[in-house]
């Protein structure tokens, strides 16, 4: 059963008036809000789960990781991240400036506050959503890093959903004022913790080599972690060995050695109950965490 067949979430467009539409200046940022209510509450309020999708993908396509965690008694809220969704389609700052995707999150979280009590809040991700939900923990980008990449030292790797990266980053830093990149790259290295975030479930997440060994061991909320055995697009050694290495409170395995990482978002997986298993480990546990 896939979600649509069941439930349908609440979508809702935000407008993030502190930051600014990457394509349209005098706009504020748009943040797509994706809202599912629990199936059977635990709670009162239940319990809420943030979710970010991976490169390129959707808050809306997460039904995979939504759909256990609503029939375990969470609402869930997921978030489209601009110019990194296929919705709206892609823009070089939204794949770059990766830090703005925590910043998202929060702003999601503000609204929702501002609407509702909120119970317990977890936060999981995929892919470059669990680089996501690894801030929302504590965990700060190496600014050194950053520079490289921006400055054009740090060559970008292959992007398959955005393959003229490489050159848009280089146009759109050519284009740019160096008061905007400076802009731009002052938020990057800064805390961007949540304090309502509780716990945090990684699913092959990204960007590991990119964040400080410090800030990771700064994490004092329980982490979970999952990846697949057979991942080359997130291998395991150059992005998540250090979140498993590095946050103390981090746990995590292997979902099996024939598991790729497109099999937990494209058709045809290697292992079928990947992503079942997967999506049922986090419901356990965020249950285990926030009730």
């Amino acid at each position: 059963m896939t979600i649509f067949e069941w439930e349908k979430p609440q979508i809702r467009v935000l407008s993030d008036t502190s930051r600014r539409d990457l394509r349209e200046p005098d706009r504020p940022r748009p943040v797509r809000l994706y809202l599912w209510e629990p199936r059977r509450p635990v709670a009162v309020p239940a319990p809420l789960v943030v979710v970010s999708h991976g490169t390129g993908g959707s808050g809306g396509d997460m039904e995979w990781l939504v759909v256990p965690l609503t029939e375990a008694g969470f609402q869930v809220a997921a978030v489209d991240h601009h110019g990194n969704n296929l919705v709206d389609g892609y823009d070089p700052e939204g794949f770059c400036f990766i830090w703005e995707r925590p910043r998202d999150i929060s702003f999601a979280l503000d609204v929702l506050a501002s609407e509702q009590t909120l119970g317990p809040v977890g936060a999981a991700g995929f892919s470059l959503g669990g680089y996501t939900v690894a801030a929302l923990a504590g965990a700060r980008l190496d600014m050194q890093i950053l520079e490289a990449v921006v400055a054009g030292h740090v060559p970008l790797p292959v992007v398959p959903e955005f393959p003229g990266l490489s050159e848009a980053l280089r146009k759109m830093v050519s284009e740019a004022s160096e008061d905007e990149l400076r802009a731009a790259l002052s938020i990057a290295g800064t805390d961007l913790s949540d304090p309502r975030v509780q716990a945090v479930f990684q699913v092959a997440p990204s960007d590991g080599m990119s964040v400080t060994a410090e800030s990771m061991q700064s994490v004092h909320v329980p982490v979970e972690i999952r990846w697949g055995g057979a991942d080359t697009i997130v291998p395991f050694d150059d992005h998540i060995r250090p979140y498993l290495e590095h946050i103390p409170t981090a746990h995590g395995c292997s979902v099996g050695p024939d598991v790729r990482h497109e099999d937990f978002i494209g058709p045809d997986p290697a292992d079928p109950t990947a992503r079942t298993r997967v999506g049922e480990e986090a419901a356990a546990f965020f249950l285990r965490q926030l009730t």
